[in-house]
């Protein structure tokens, strides 16, 4: 039973069963069957390329989603303030002659404005996010094809690098692309260097440790993967190689992976999505919050437009469309609560993959886009239905293990492993300690003082 015990621990300890992978399974066997089903096309070099720069943008989309998702929103609008940010980014460089670097940030800009304004209505006005998402995905579809005049609008070339760049050639003549294997070695360091991190802070902490074999095991596979996708990434046509856009999507990856599950910041966010109601009594300002997620979403939005832009090399009417659909797969798909309260970045990027390769794998196959269509609606519905019937039945969930970090009370609030702590006025102390809450506030371990708790508003 201990060796059983132990090689459970490779994949991500005492907890983790088959049904708690069940996201990446799917992903994993998804290309595997796509690999025989299309004869070895899924994995070709070429295919895997074009698949990263084909939706990069929609997975950007999902990085934002999810923190609304969580927050106990959604935004449909995201396609079309996605399209007006690209019609407006192409305006700036061809008729006002801006450089593409100001171009860019123009976009950005842009982008935020449009999201303070949806962020305004929801949060301080009270309006509900989908009412405010479906006016603005009306109101920025019709600006798009009133700026533009409903005509296609090409970019410079030099903008096209953040759409359609890839890494460049470098160093001697390997076969490869030198840049994507040095990159693919760099990864295979870091994660090598945070499993050894771990183990030495578990030592030094004095928790408990798996065996010194698993962490071997598990870093040969995971090396084996990474060190495996550098050269099929760096083995494509000559002129190609990793996109730039897939380095976006990495660095905002990494970057909002942190913010939600490392800070403070985010760790309100789930707060409020679980309860926003005991959220408040625990100091976190629920406005701002909602604020941010909000305008945060816009400046992705902003950001996938012009990646998109750049990729197409123009700007048209018909660009953005059913983007909010992809992307609200990706993060329900990746295990997101449809309450609020659960929901990861990696997950939701898992999500998006599994979409991705399914449209990629069934145009491979020649499927018509009718059933395209028709079998991501199931594959959505089927996942996400799966996920609530093992959760009803007290199983571990696809759900539980995306979110395996987070700590859900017996009330439904929402927190993080570590607590958030409130101090005399509220607010986190953020020293690690938990001062005296006051009355009506929540303890860390989510119970209310001097107060009548709150209704759940999410399903245990």
């Amino acid at each position: 039973m201990s060796g059983i015990k132990d090689l459970k621990k490779v994949f991500g300890g005492n907890t983790s069963n088959a049904r708690q992978f069940g996201m990446i399974a799917t992903l994993v066997v998804a290309i595997v069957i796509f690999q025989f089903l299309t004869g070895g096309l899924t994995l070709e070099p070429t295919n895997l390329i074009a698949l990263v720069s084909q939706y990069s943008y929609i997975l950007i989309l999902a990085i934002g989603m999810v923190m609304v998702i969580v927050a106990g929103h959604i935004d449909l609008s995201v396609g079309s303030v996605a399209a007006f940010v690209g019609i407006m980014v192409a305006t700036s460089m061809t008729t006002w002659n801006f450089p593409w670097p100001v171009a860019i940030v123009f976009g950005l800009v842009v982008g935020a404005a449009i999201g303070a304004w949806q962020g305004f209505w929801v949060a301080y006005v009270g309006v509900p996010a989908f009412i405010v998402t479906l006016a603005g995905m009306l109101l920025f579809r019709g600006a798009n094809q009133f700026v533009g005049n409903a005509t296609t609008l090409p970019v410079p070339e030099a903008y096209t690098v953040i759409g359609a760049g890839y890494l460049p050639e470098f160093g001697p003549n390997t076969g490869y692309n030198n840049a994507t294997l040095l990159l693919g070695l760099i990864l295979a360091a870091v994660v090598v260097w945070r499993e050894f991190r771990l183990r030495r802070v578990q030592r030094t902490m004095g928790s408990e440790m798996a065996p010194l074999w698993v962490s071997f095991v598990k870093l040969a596979v995971l090396v084996a993967i990474i060190l495996y996708a550098a050269t099929l990434f760096g083995g494509g046509r000559v002129g190609t190689s990793f996109p730039v856009s897939g380095i976006i999507l990495g660095v905002l990856v990494l970057v909002y992976g942190f913010i939600t599950q490392n800070t403070i910041f985010g760790r309100h966010i789930y707060a409020v999505g679980g309860n926003s109601h005991a959220a408040e009594l625990s100091g976190v300002n629920a406005k701002r919050i909602n604020f941010f997620v909000m305008m945060n979403m816009s400046v992705l939005a902003a950001l996938a437009g012009m990646i998109y832009v750049a990729r197409a090399g123009a700007s048209g009417p018909q660009d953005g469309l059913n983007w909010e659909l992809d992307a609200i797969a990706s993060v329900f798909i990746g295990g997101a609560a449809v309450a609020g309260g659960i929901g990861t970045v990696t997950g939701s990027i898992v999500g998006g993959f599994v979409i991705a390769v399914l449209n990629n794998g069934l145009q491979l196959m020649g499927v018509g886009s009718d059933k395209v269509q028709m079998i991501k609606g199931l594959v959505l519905l089927i996942a996400v239905a799966v996920d609530v019937y093992n959760k009803s039945q007290g199983r571990p969930s696809i759900t539980g293990f995306l979110t395996r970090g987070l700590r859900r009370d017996k009330d439904g609030i929402a927190a993080p492993a570590a607590s958030v702590e409130t101090t005399t006025a509220g607010r986190q102390s953020g020293s690690g300690a938990t001062t005296d809450a006051p009355a009506g506030a929540v303890h860390p371990n989510g119970d209310l003082t001097d107060v009548q708790r709150p209704k759940s508003t999410t399903p245990n």
